[in-house]
């Protein structure tokens, strides 16, 4: 090392310590930690590093937090965290956290339903790819390179402003960081004619254990295979996916229709569960369900929601011929641009298509605080057990739940399931999201809110999948299984949660995983673990 840069270190821990001396005694590694990074990085490295006793600290841990009940003064937090402004930062932050013992969480865009990737029970560094958000835009060739610390809305807009025509099969809320989206599969409105975001990765660009930066030729297909869809945080850092753009009119219909109990809506949802699967691979559907007062009392307010990649007449045509009994007509349906149809399921359509650039934006689709559940369906639910699931809605702790179903089939179901890990794919008719959410003057009842959808799920068991019973790893779930101790994780306890994420696939990605990250580095509570 030389003179300059061993009194730059020097100068850069002194002040450090001097402003915050409990550090050391908090953790003996995170001043070696800081060391290690300044010494490979001394011009630049603390711009974009900020301990808890920066003035930023804070805002920079908050920014991106989308579910607040991870951000109280009891959650844990990093003891560091790093806001990388180029490649060898990212380099650095690895192999500094390797050699000073400090788990190491990789957040993208803060969706995270459980918090894993900016929470942990022993000493961390979160490093936050926010900085990593370039998108380049190629129409000819139909693909686009993003990297991983972009928002989805920040890849929409750069598609819209390109083309109108092109699109790409990912989600509707835009907040999401698209490193931890890709990481888990990714659903969209164009999952039955396209599929799943994942199925139209091409290429990306990842930093394994070692610092070696490998794009798909150099990391070989097993390791590319398990990036997409084997949940994030498990194998390394992905900085940037290549993916293959579609092609979408450019003019599509949505179209929502609310029925209550009074209105059918009991029927109409039973016959759904035959029809939606099974439409052409053109359409999305969805059914979404909650308690409403109507008239002063209560009821069950249904919304039946869809998506279709062309124009008003060729739907009604189309729905009169599949589904006739939803009564669909012209005043029903509204033509738009695929981009806007983005706001418009994301419940922002009265805002300008910049908000999807909007990063500190917080979603209407959920609540300040929430938790959220999710299961499959391979046999239709009987009209018997709606009536049922109706009565659970009626309780009082469920006042602020929800339950939304997406039908799955099309493009999505062809692809056989070992193609990616993610592994939920022909047999299923759809998916149930559960979700609970309160605001900040609720929070005394939020027990009382978790303890509800616990026991909703609970009772849902005869109406959904088995052996396994499913679970998607985007939707973070630590109730059904987590690896708590250290952070470390074991076969056997994984097994319990790595069923149900990724059923036969599982094996595999342990394969991969012990290959890859033999001393399990990249570890959360349900990473995937080595084998022994």
């Amino acid at each position: 090392m030389k003179a300059s840069q061993y009194f730059s270190m020097s100068l850069f821990l002194l002040i450090l310590l001097i402003s915050c001396p409990w550090l050391i005694s908090a953790n003996p590694h995170l001043n070696n930690f800081l060391g290690c990074l300044d010494s490979f990085y001394s011009n630049d490295i603390s711009k974009v590093i900020y301990t808890q006793n920066n003035a930023s600290y804070s805002s920079v841990l908050n920014a991106t937090i989308q579910n607040l009940r991870f951000s109280t003064p009891a959650t844990p937090k990093p003891l560091v965290i790093v806001t990388p402004l180029q490649t060898s930062h990212i380099q650095a932050t690895i192999r500094c956290s390797r050699t000073n013992g400090l788990n190491l969480r990789i957040r993208s865009g803060g969706h995270d339903f459980e918090g894993l990737s900016y929470v942990s029970q022993v000493p961390f560094v979160v490093l936050d790819l926010t900085n990593f958000r370039s998108v380049k835009i190629d129409v000819k060739n139909k693909v686009a390179w993003v990297q991983s610390g972009a928002i989805l809305g920040e890849f929409y807009s750069e598609i819209a402003k390109r083309s109108r025509t092109l699109a790409f099969p990912a989600g509707i809320c835009h907040t999401v960081g698209v490193g931890g989206y890709l990481s888990g599969g990714g659903y969209g409105l164009l999952l039955r004619k396209y599929g799943l975001a994942v199925d139209n990765v091409i290429d990306a660009v990842f930093i394994d254990v070692n610092g070696r930066i490998l794009k798909r030729k150099s990391m070989g297909e097993d390791l590319f295979w398990a990036i997409r869809g084997g949940g994030g945080g498990s194998f390394g850092v992905v900085l940037s996916w290549k993916v293959k753009l579609v092609s979408v009119p450019s003019t599509v219909t949505v179209f929502t229709i609310r029925k209550t109990l009074e209105e059918n809506a009991t029927n109409l949802v039973h016959q759904w569960q035959s029809v939606g699967h099974k439409l052409p691979g053109d359409i999305f559907s969805a059914v979404t369900m909650r308690k409403v007062n109507r008239n002063g009392k209560p009821t069950i307010l249904v919304a039946f929601s869809s998506f279709f990649l062309g124009e008003t007449n060729a739907l009604i045509t189309l729905m009169k011929a599949r589904f006739p009994e939803l009564g669909l007509k012209k005043e029903h349906c509204t033509e738009m641009s695929w981009i806007e149809s983005i706001l418009y399921f994301g419940q922002i359509q009265n805002k300008s298509i910049d908000v999807l650039l909007d990063r500190s934006y917080k979603s209407p689709l959920n609540a300040p605080w929430f938790k959220t559940k999710l299961d499959y369906v391979t046999n239709p639910i009987p009209k018997a057990g709606f009536e049922k699931i109706w009565s659970k809605l009626y309780e009082e702790d469920a006042e602020t739940a929800a339950m939304a179903f997406i039908a799955y089939g099309g493009k999505m179901a062809e692809i056989p399931e070992s193609a990616t890990p993610f592994p939920h794919r022909d047999g299923n008719l759809y998916h149930i999201a559960y979700t609970v959410g309160w605001d900040g003057e609720e929070n005394t009842k939020s027990q009382r809110y978790m303890n509800w959808i616990r026991k909703f799920y609970s009772f849902m068991t005869p109406f959904v999948s088995k052996s396994p019973r499913g679970a998607y790893v985007n939707y973070r779930d630590d109730d059904i299984g987590t690896n708590k101790k250290k952070g470390e994780t074991s076969y056997a306890k994984a097994s319990v949660w790595g069923r149900k994420y990724f059923k036969n696939n599982f094996d595999k990605l342990i394969y991969i995983k012990t290959k890859v990250d033999p001393h399990n580095f990249f570890k959360h509570e349900q990473s995937i673990p080595v084998s022994v």
